[in-house]
């Protein structure tokens, strides 16, 4: 059985995030035949400028393309900061664009979720990511998006909000089987 690998970038870059634990327990408990690799380094990434872009690119801007590049699908575990997506989650998408046309997001199944301890449970980040990847040239699985409230709720031990994640993961994988049917 061929292995699906999903490379996984989390909008957070504190150790011991709510949206980093739950990244790694979708690791932790991923289905037979697929692989979730969570992404390090964007902490690392130089903000995105051209300049910077040529031949010789940072370091941290080629481990992010190759790893992200080398992936069936990707998905995004992320909070919301003030009404949007954390700035090192957009500067990892500026650097996954370029170059334009042909960056290792394009026609990539992308999906979105994450918790924030607020009523809306990040959903203007999650559309802000689903915008920004979408124009970088993701094919964005919408319907795989999952904004849960963690005010009421500890998402990381509440069974079906385990469920709903989990659901989110089985569906990106299918999504692009049968895509690719």
């Amino acid at each position: 059985m061929t292995s699906t690998r999903i490379a996984v970038l989390v909008g957070s870059l504190r150790a011991d995030s709510l949206n980093r634990r739950l990244a790694e327990g979708l690791v932790a408990s991923a289905p037979e035949g697929v692989e979730l690799e969570i992404v390090d380094g964007l902490g690392e990434l130089p903000f995105y400028n051209e300049d910077l872009d040529g031949e010789t690119p940072p370091a941290a801007a080629v481990r992010l393309r190759e790893t992200v590049g080398a992936a069936d699908r990707v998905l995004v575990v992320t909070p919301e900061y003030n009404g949007t997506m954390p700035a090192v989650l957009n500067n990892a998408i500026d650097w996954l664009s370029r170059p334009y046309g042909t960056g290792a997001l394009v026609g990539t199944p992308l999906g979105v979720i994450g918790a924030t301890p607020t009523p809306y449970g990040g959903r203007w980040a999650h559309a802000d990511v689903v915008r920004s990847a979408g124009v970088a040239g993701a094919t964005v699985v919408e319907d795989i998006t999952v904004s849960q409230s963690a005010l009421e709720v500890d998402p990381l031990t509440d069974p079906e909000v385990q469920e709903k994640l989990a659901d989110a993961v089985r569906r990106l994988v299918a999504h692009s089987d049968a895509v690719a049917a």
